[in-house]
């Protein structure tokens, strides 16, 4: 029997894939519990709909983010952080204060979760961080550190 998975089954497939179940398995389990649609003519050109919306959503999302990356390249992020002697910052410089000054300094929204810091920022300079956008899109943020 031919049915489209409406959630993620384990050892059938994923949800809005057409499968073929056996006709016992789809009728008691499959069925009665929701985690399935019979698969009509009907169902099966919602689910054809379904999937073109979400692939066009997701090359949405993915120029949006290759854009984000572009905006990023012309980006060079001032933080001020307070020091010790010898050129030491007290704390480090953390994502959050990242993303918090590209916002305030050129209006380009990144969550701290999507900037990647290979060690903790604790010194005076320039540093490339990564920002991974989504969708294997990836760009760098200059950030350039200097005395409060």
């Amino acid at each position: 029997m031919k049915v489209i998975l409406q959630q993620d089954v384990r050892g059938q497939g994923k949800k809005g894939q057409l499968i073929d179940a056996s006709e016992g398995y789809a009728r008691n389990y499959l069925l009665p519990r929701k985690l399935a649609i019979p698969a009509t003519t009907d169902a099966i050109n919602t689910m054809n709909l379904k999937e073109k919306a979400r692939k066009a959503e997701e090359a949405r999302l993915k120029a949006e983010a290759q854009a984000t990356a572009e905006k990023l390249k012309d980006c060079k992020v001032q933080v001020t952080a307070k020091a010790g002697n010898g050129g030491r910052l007290f704390g480090a410089v953390t994502t959050k204060e990242i993303a918090e000054n590209l916002k305030a300094q050129y209006g380009v929204d990144i969550p701290k979760q999507k900037l990647v810091l290979d060690e903790p920022i604790k010194a005076f300079g320039t540093y490339e961080i990564k920002a991974k956008l989504g969708y294997e899109v990836v760009g760098t943020v200059i950030a350039s550190v200097t005395e409060e």
